[in-house]
């Protein structure tokens, strides 16, 4: 059922289910997307867990929620502080819900994670950006590309894409229509969505489109490919220019249990990914490229894991799941394996 509560300062959108005395377990959502992306799988959940009370927020400028403005600069806490403040209200001030986070989200529930570490029970991250933010890194340890962080924000966006999104197109005539990056970019087998097709692009097509929300505004930069981000808008608050969580992240006090899912067959957050314009260039699809020396692809999943590991080696613990022939949302393409992950997270922090 979806309901609105007023909460750090913007009308909220969730859907909600379970019991409200039930084990809490918050679902962020990630970006073009919005709390139904969540409801295929939450029919599973609910159906083998029906002891859960389960949330899955709008953040803002998605689904039914307010298009309040982002805030780059603050990376991507404007979202954070706003799922907390739901939290407060839906839970309760001193609830500790299982959060499982998809994409984007999986920031933001890091975002989280680091501004109340004692309120979360316990961490999925679900084939989630980079602890160091997207784009304009060089290695493992988050090495800055260029110092202005060229190639990274809303200057990456596919112009074509984001027309269509703004204009609500439902065709599939075109690769960059949203119905097409459904169907090759959100998972690896189109198939996978089945009957739910046409609800998922309605959640897609639910966001905002603008320099304040998605993409984000964009400055020009020397370095190549020629951009930087902005100071606005969802694309620029994962530039590591603004999310930079890993050092934040490995020296928290209080560490819950993380399980961090993702499939083998991502094309958003990979080492090898196309949305990331240093393999563009590597590809020769973005002319001017300066080389590997100067503009390496950004090893995505490989920084992710070793900040897990340190993480771990600092008093936290962590479980991985790489799910074979897997896209970008396991919770849709593999929703066994994903519903197995999260159970058996939440039973371990009861």
């Amino acid at each position: 059922m979806t309901r609105t509560v007023h909460a750090n300062g913007i009308d909220q959108a969730y859907l909600e289910w379970g019991p409200a005395d039930g084990i809490p377990v918050l679902l962020i959502h990630g970006n073009c997307s919005s709390a139904a992306f969540w409801e295929p799988f939450v029919r599973r959940l609910v159906a083998a867990r029906p002891d859960l009370h389960i949330v899955a927020p709008d953040l803002r400028g998605y689904g039914h929620s307010q298009a309040a403005p982002v805030d780059a600069t603050r990376g991507l806490r404007d979202f954070a502080d706003d799922v907390a403040a739901l939290v407060d209200v839906v839970f309760g001030p001193d609830a500790r819900p299982v959060v499982a986070g998809h994409s984007m989200g999986g920031g933001v529930a890091m975002q989280l994670l680091i501004a109340h570490p004692s309120r979360v029970a316990g961490l999925l991250l679900e084939a989630p950006v980079s602890p160091y933010g997207f784009g304009g890194t060089r290695d493992v340890h988050g090495t800055l590309t260029t110092p202005d962080f060229a190639g990274t924000g809303a200057g990456t966006a596919n112009p074509g894409f984001v027309a269509r999104l703004a204009a609500k197109d439902r065709t599939d005539e075109d690769p960059a229509s949203p119905r097409q990056v459904l169907r090759t970019v959100y998972v690896a087998d189109p198939a996978s969505l089945g009957d739910d097709e046409e609800a998922l692009l309605d959640s897609v097509l639910s966001t905002v489109v603008g320099e304040g929300n998605y993409p984000g505004d964009s400055t020009t930069s020397p370095n190549w490919p020629g951009m930087a981000p902005g100071t606005r808008g969802v694309l620029n608050a994962m530039s590591p220019k603004y999310f930079s969580v890993a050092d934040d992240l490995v020296v928290l006090p209080v560490k819950p249990p993380v399980v961090w899912v993702h499939g083998d067959r991502d094309a958003i957050v990979s080492d090898a990914t196309l949305f990331d314009f240093a393999q563009l260039g590597k590809l020769g699809l973005v002319p001017g490229w300066p080389g590997e020396e100067a503009c390496p692809p950004q090893p995505m999943v490989a920084q992710t894991r070793e900040v897990l590991e340190r993480y771990a080696a600092q008093g936290g613990s962590f479980t991985e799941v790489l799910l074979e022939g897997c896209g970008h949302s396991p919770h849709i393409e593999r929703p066994a394996e994903f519903l197995d992950a999260l159970i058996k997270l939440i039973d371990s922090t009861r």
